[in-house]
């Protein structure tokens, strides 16, 4: 079976699934969307999701989208990054999923392409401010958690720590300083010491080369 994901360099969401899926061991192709093209709007793309998101997997004739739903098909497919697999670990991955959704990639995925990839000029300072509060609050929760345990849920790396850290390995700024967390820098240090691990840009072909 042919397994193909939809995505891009610079996508955190379209990284947690990638990630996932290379650390299950599973075979599968990156498929380049050029978003910053208007890619993921076009007819083409809608057909297959009309969310006009990425990332999106095709693993024969099966067609997942949202990071989260795919990691769980992961989750599924190998029984790997689940720990576990009791009821209660897997309402606790699910848990600090949609936590990150929410709190972490909801406000870095938003924060950083305003500081990065929009022209100076159009940079909303006041939007900005407003993520970055929020960003600010939730890594906090984090590093609370982090301060006491090395994984977020049970004791070795699941789809939990993927997605809470999609986000965090990027180099671009977002008034994120790995200096300011000592708890979760350390948690980056040993989900990067994983073996197979890569960088997003290792992963997915960049939308703006180095």
């Amino acid at each position: 079976m042919t397994i193909t994901l939809h995505c891009f360099g610079e996508s955190g969401n379209a990284y947690k699934a990638a990630l996932a899926l290379t650390l299950a061991g599973i075979d599968w192709t990156p498929r380049h969307v050029d978003f910053f093209n208007g890619a993921a709007r076009s007819p083409e793309f809608r057909a297959l999701n009309p969310m006009g998101e990425v990332p999106v997997l095709e693993a024969g004739d099966l067609v997942l989208t949202q990071s989260g739903v795919i990691q769980h098909w992961v989750m599924d497919e190998t029984g790997k990054l689940c720990g576990d697999a009791s009821k209660a670990t897997q309402r606790e991955i699910l848990r600090w999923t949609i936590f990150d959704n929410q709190k972490v990639s909801g406000q870095a995925g938003p924060l950083r392409f305003l500081m990065n990839f929009l022209p100076e000029d159009k940079r909303p300072p006041e939007a900005i401010a407003y993520l970055a509060g929020r960003l600010k609050a939730a890594l906090q929760v984090l590093e609370g958690e982090l301060a006491t345990r090395d994984w977020l849920v049970g004791d070795s790396l699941t789809c939990a720590d993927i997605s809470c850290a999609g986000y965090l390995f990027y180099d671009e700024p977002f008034t994120f300083d790995r200096a300011d967390y000592p708890a979760i820098s350390a948690w980056l240090d040993r989900i990067a010491a994983t073996p197979g691990w890569k960088h997003p840009y290792e992963l997915m072909t960049r939308a703006f080369p180095a």
